[in-house]
């Protein structure tokens, strides 16, 4: 998926052959990790001598890639040019493939967004349907912003898995309401309908990219992302690194067990009492049909119309009105997600752990029960302090994040 061809008939450089020299990517990549930083600094980090990085800097700046911003604080001497992004060089799409909710953002080129928009994914939401929705925005956008085709860098996807992001297919994930969801070439269909570069990866990979960047001037090396809603799905990066296993492991998280005399998976081969069978939209609404058959009294009685199945948003419905039963539901929920995520930080040592989707946006005690939880059940703990936050980016981290994924591949060295 690396050689496309813009509409006019023109060749679209993969996204390595923007910048081609490899100093200059080091530098734009140290660059785009600040807001902005001054060219002695540049000069320390780098390690190259005065005059190659003056080069440098001079084919960026005339490749449109960096601007001057400035000027920073004197030490001395003479008062240090800033530099920065220069965030007009060029415009990213980010696309988050989920089940309940897919989103697409537009960001320019210094990570900023510029809008967004989401499609409930039901029963009609096929690939070729949400393909279609995709290039369709994705052509209005480029209208409203008088985008030249030049300046669209790339489309990255954040999908629920599993797939192969080598190839651009999403190969078998589970769950979606609609049909024709296995082996997709959703990357090279987009490539084609849009005739840019188009990445796929994990939407918790691109998630943590996201909040990643968002603490990028903090000094966080050591991340963990944890997403919950229909199923579980996780990413860790270390060091700074996104960790990629040998294969897509979208839901290996939900196959932890927890209990092994337990409850069953819902679907063949799953492990019996796994953390996807206590801790997802899925459970949360089993228990609620399970507790309602036995007679149990719920406001979930009152939301609910004739005929209707119970369903998570009506179980967050009861829970705003104080329902005794939603919130015993919810906390046990939680409180089985605490005890999978304390089983993480024994193992990982996350500095910071972000929760995201729908079990934890939806409200406050699904997030709270459950970070309790496992701060009592960490090793080591209060020696070992972790710091727990919904994100900086909410729901719409996995598609901020596919965008940063195009920008980040501007600098990633090129593969033999």
């Amino acid at each position: 998926m690396s050689n496309t061809h813009a509409q006019d008939g023109r060749t679209h450089l993969p996204l390595q052959d923007r910048i081609p020299s490899s100093k200059a990517r080091e530098i734009f990549r140290r660059i785009r990790q600040k807001h902005e930083i001054s060219k002695n600094d540049l000069l320390t980090k780098s390690g190259l001598t005065v005059s190659t990085l003056t080069r440098v800097l001079e084919e960026l700046s005339a490749a449109g890639l960096i601007e001057e911003s400035g000027f920073g604080a004197s030490t001395g001497g003479r008062r240090p040019i800033l530099y920065r992004t220069r965030a007009s060089y060029g415009y990213c799409f980010g696309l988050d493939i989920s089940r309940t909710t897919s989103r697409l953002a537009i960001v320019d080129s210094a990570g900023q967004k510029i809008d967004s928009i989401s499609w409930t994914m039901t029963e009609h939401m096929t690939p070729s349907a949400l393909i279609d929705y995709v290039v369709e925005q994705i052509q209005l956008w480029i209208a409203k912003y008088r985008i030249p085709h030049e300046q669209c860098i790339g489309l990255g996807i954040g999908a629920v898995g599993t797939l192969d992001r080598f190839t651009g297919i999403i190969e078998n994930p589970q769950w979606f309401y609609a049909p024709g969801w296995n082996d997709v070439p959703i990357g090279a269909e987009l490539e084609h309908r849009l005739r840019i570069p188009v990445l796929l990866d994990n939407g918790a990979n691109t998630a943590i990219i996201a909040e990643s960047w968002s603490n990028r001037t903090k000094g966080v090396r050591h991340m963990l992302y944890v997403h919950a809603g229909v199923g579980l799905r996780s990413a860790m990066m270390a060091d700074g690194k996104l960790i990629h296993g040998a294969t897509d492991m979208e839901g290996s998280l939900g196959q932890m067990i927890i209990q092994a005399d337990g409850i069953p998976h819902r679907t063949p081969g799953g492990n019996y009492g796994c953390l996807d069978s206590y801790a997802t939209i899925y459970a949360i609404e089993r228990e609620a049909i399970s507790k309602l058959r036995t007679g149990r009294p719920s406001r979930l009685q009152s939301v609910i119309h004739l005929g209707e199945a119970v369903t998570f948003r009506h179980v967050i419905e009861a829970l705003h009105q104080q329902d005794t039963l939603a919130t015993e539901i919810v906390s046990q929920a939680a409180t089985y997600f605490g005890i999978g995520l304390a089983n993480l930080l024994n193992v990982l040592h996350p500095e910071k752990v972000i929760l995201g989707g729908p079990l934890m946006t939806s409200n406050d005690l699904f997030f709270y029960t459950a970070t309790q939880t496992a701060i009592r059940r960490t090793y080591h703990y209060p020696s070992y302090q972790v710091v727990f936050s919904k994100g900086n980016y909410g729901e719409e981290a996995i598609a901020i994040g596919a965008a940063l994924l195009v920008l980040d591949n501007l600098t990633s060295r090129q593969e033999a």
